[in-house]
C-alpha cells in the first residue's frame, strides 16, 4: 500500500496561509489539530529539503522526524511568535544535521570486519553529476544552494533560516558555485548536465 501526500504548497507563505488553525492556541486539542495540519501540508517539501541536505531519504527521514518532534513539543510557543513556522522548522533541519554532520564525521575504527558486508541499496540520483557534485559540498554551503536554487528563497530569507548574515550566505553561495562550477564544467560545457 502506497501513502499518498499531497502536493506541497508553491511558496512558505502560501504554506503558512494553508493550514487554519493559528487563531486556537490556547485549546490543546486545536493545537495538536494545528501542528497535525502543518505537518501534512508541509511533510513533503521537508521531506525534499531533507534529502537534499543528507544525501539520501533515509537520513533525511529521520532528520524530519526528530525535528517535528521537537517542533511538535513546542508548537503552541513556535505558531505564536513565528510568522512562518516552516522557515523555523527548516532552519532547525539545517542546524540539526549541520551538528549530526560533525558529531559523526569522525572516523570510527573497529577491531574486525564484519562477517558479511551491507549491501548498500543503490539511490537512483546516485548517478546523476549534479547530485554527485553537491553531495561533495560542506553541510553550510549545500544548505545554501538547496535553499537558493532547489527552494527559491531570497538571500535575506536564507539568512534568517541558517540564522547567519547575509553576508555568509553570499560566501558560502560563492563558494559553492565555484565548486559545482569546477567539478561540473566539463558537463556544462557538453551541454550534458
Amino acid at each position: 500500500m502506497t501513502a499518498h501526500l499531497p502536493a506541497a504548497p508553491a511558496s512558505a507563505a502560501e504554506a503558512a496561509r494553508s493550514w487554519p488553525g493559528r487563531a486556537h492556541q490556547g485549546d490543546m486539542a486545536a493545537t495538536e489539530d494545528d501542528f497535525a495540519e502543518f505537518v501534512r501540508v508541509a511533510l513533503p517539501g521537508l521531506m525534499r529539503y531533507g534529502h537534499a541536505l543528507t544525501g539520501n531519504p533515509h537520513d533525511a527521514a529521520d532528520l524530519v522526524q526528530t525535528v517535528l518532534e521537537k517542533v511538535g513539543a513546542r508548537w503552541a510557543k513556535v505558531s505564536q511568535n513565528c510568522d512562518d513556522p516552516r522557515a523555523y522548522v527548516r532552519k532547525a533541519m539545517a542546524n540539526t544535521h549541520v551538528s549530526r554532520w560533525r558529531r559523526t564525521r569522525r572516523e570510527t575504527l573497529i577491531a574486525e570486519f564484519p562477517d558479511v558486508p551491507a549491501q548498500p541499496r543503490h539511490d537512483r540520483l546516485e548517478d546523476e553529476p549534479v547530485w554527485q557534485a553537491l553531495q561533495t559540498l560542506p553541510p553550510r554551503q549545500r544548505a545554501v544552494v538547496v535553499l537558493r536554487f532547489y527552494e527559491g528563497l531570497s538571500e535575506a530569507e536564507i539568512a534568517d533560516t541558517l540564522g547567519v548574515s547575509c553576508g555568509t550566505v553570499k560566501s558560502q553561495n560563492s563558494k559553492a558555485m565555484a565548486t559545482l562550477r569546477k567539478r561540473l564544467g566539463p558537463l556544462v560545457e557538453g551541454g550534458d548536465v
